[in-house]
């Protein structure tokens, strides 16, 4: 029953299950050599069956061709005498169909039916014992078609007097064969029997190896987990108990062998392989570890494979940590930015009710001298920023840090030739809303314990750039340290910092753009900032 009544999915047709595909593959191959060898073993028997008959046969014929009877009868002119008694109780005695003498004339001496005595005898076949040959026939006499044996009969001076001929019934032949065919078909039926059995314990093997799944089934499965895999950002590589990469999926590759020419990044994706091989020897997973690898910050979790009870392999999957702080920061602005929308909102709101109640009180006079105060303030603040920022994103973001500024005691100013055309790329907008929001975070922290000072920013495009200059009058930085700030982890604050600027120094290289930094200790603080900048004035 579909599980989604609502849903209806279009009939397909089911693939054979893979129990009566392994019958009808197995029944046919061992029927075929079955008829092989039941072909082969008939017309084997058939043959045996004839060489015996024809040997018992031969051997009757000589043994009574040989008789002294039969060479004195020979000797006899007429047809009629000891002969044909001789020859009756050979043929009795050995279930012949007939035993009959001639002599080299063809003229019978014996018969099993005594009127044809003296007749000739029936058949080309005689020829040749006549001229002293042996020789074996079938063929059609006065009895019937019979396998007929001729013996020359030779006197004591070793001169042929006639021929002996023995004939055994064909009927004889084909029961005697038949007898054999029976021994052939039980074999055959015994055959069949093991292989049913054979067969049934094959399929039962294969259905618990593959935990009664047919394969029609697997292979959707299979497809599915590729589709899957391929769909998960998350990089996911998995080895087995020897540390053979066995699933590595596209996130996976891109992440760790997207510069393929770095010994440094090849030697970092050692770190991952070690990892995972540790896991596989201890059987105990790893989660949340840190790894740096091919320039980038990875947060993995390592788990065993486990299967009966024993260690077959470990998998591990990964993500960017860089992405996820990325992400961090984008949230961060946009809070700012709501939280700028909203302290604007409620001073709207204030000055609504102050003119309000002018108007109540018809204070002409005073409304109109704070209308325009609040028109000079709003030109002055926001209305400046709107002015030379066309960027709403980045208008609201630098209206948050303003008021954030202002809340810690100090000033965050935006220079008067400061312009910013408004960007459609989000990717480049988010980059600076990151770059700006570090710098002057990291601005405002360094002047905490100042009775007061100030953040400047300058923002300037031309020519498809957008400069920024990021100022402060700080404690500065010392001179050892400023080839390292830009380095993951490096931070004077403590533990669990320096991220930040490890965050716009990556994000503006993936872009193009370029950061560095100007410090005095004790005077000011400079950053400035080139980034890539597709404005709509370029775009039309």
């Amino acid at each position: 029953m579909n599980a989604f009544p609502f849903f209806s999915f279009p009939a397909r047709k089911r693939p054979m299950k893979l129990s009566t595909t392994v019958t009808l593959m197995v029944c046919c191959v061992t029927g075929s050599m079955l008829a092989l060898v039941f072909a082969l073993w008939f017309w084997q028997a058939s043959n045996v069956a004839r060489d015996n008959l024809q040997a018992r046969a031969l051997a009757v014929a000589r043994t009574f061709a040989n008789a002294p009877e039969v060479k004195r009868g020979l000797t006899q002119t007429s047809a009629h005498g000891p002969v044909q008694s001789q020859a009756s109780a050979v043929t009795a005695s050995n279930d012949l169909l007939f035993t009959v003498v001639t002599d080299m004339h063809g003229i019978r001496y014996s018969h099993p039916n005594p009127d044809l005595i003296g007749q000739r005898f029936i058949g080309d076949d005689l020829l040749i014992a006549l001229r002293g040959k042996e020789n074996m026939a079938i063929n059609h006499g006065v009895l019937g078609l019979a396998m007929r044996v001729f013996t020359p009969v030779y006197d004591a001076q070793h001169k042929q007097i006639g021929v002996v001929v023995v004939g055994i019934s064909l009927s004889k032949v084909d029961a005697q064969i038949n007898r054999s065919r029976w021994s052939v078909l039980w074999t055959l039926l015994f055959t069949v029997a093991v292989a049913t059995l054979g067969i049934w314990r094959l399929v039962h093997a294969l259905k618990r190896v593959l935990l009664g799944l047919e394969p029609y089934e697997i292979s959707a499965l299979y497809k599915q987990r590729q589709a899957m895999l391929e769909s998960l950002k998350e990089g996911v590589i998995a080895t087995d108990a020897e540390g053979r990469v066995t699933l590595l999926n596209n996130a996976a590759k891109r992440m760790l062998f997207s510069d393929k020419n770095n010994p440094h990044h090849a030697a970092d994706n050692l770190l991952l392989m070690t990892l995972l091989q540790e896991v596989v020897r201890t059987g105990v997973a790893i989660p949340d570890r840190e790894l740096s690898c091919n320039g980038l910050l990875l947060l993995s979790n390592t788990v065993p494979v486990r299967s009966q009870g024993s260690v077959i392999g470990a998998i591990s999957t990964f993500r960017d940590k860089t992405e996820v702080s990325e992400l961090l920061q984008r949230l961060d602005g946009m809070v700012n930015y709501v939280d700028a929308l909203r302290t604007t909102s409620h001073e709207f709101m204030n000055k609504l009710h102050v003119i309000l109640g002018l108007l109540s009180m018809k204070r002409y006079d005073k409304l109109e001298e704070y209308v325009l105060q609040t028109a000079h303030g709003y030109q002055r603040d926001i209305g400046a920023i709107q002015h030379r920022i066309k960027s709403p994103v980045v208008a609201g973001f630098l209206l948050g840090k303003i008021n954030s500024a202002k809340e810690r005691g100090f000033s965050l100013t935006l220079a008067e030739e400061s312009q910013v055309p408004d960007n459609p790329d989000e990717k480049q907008v988010m980059v600076l809303v990151t770059v700006l929001g570090n710098l002057i975070e990291n601005a405002l922290d360094a002047m905490r314990g100042q009775d007061e000072g100030e953040v400047s920013l300058l923002l300037h495009y031309m020519n498809g750039w957008l400069v920024a200059e990021v100022s402060d009058d700080g404690p500065g930085i010392a001179a050892h340290h400023l080839p390292l700030i830009f380095n993951k982890g490096f931070s004077t604050k403590g533990d669990d910092r320096g991220v930040g600027l490890f965050l716009a120094s990556q994000q503006l290289h993936e872009l193009g753009g370029t950061i560095t930094v100007e410090s005095e200790p004790g005077v000011f603080t400079q950053f400035y900032v080139h980034l890539p900048w597709n404005s709509e004035r370029n775009s039309a």
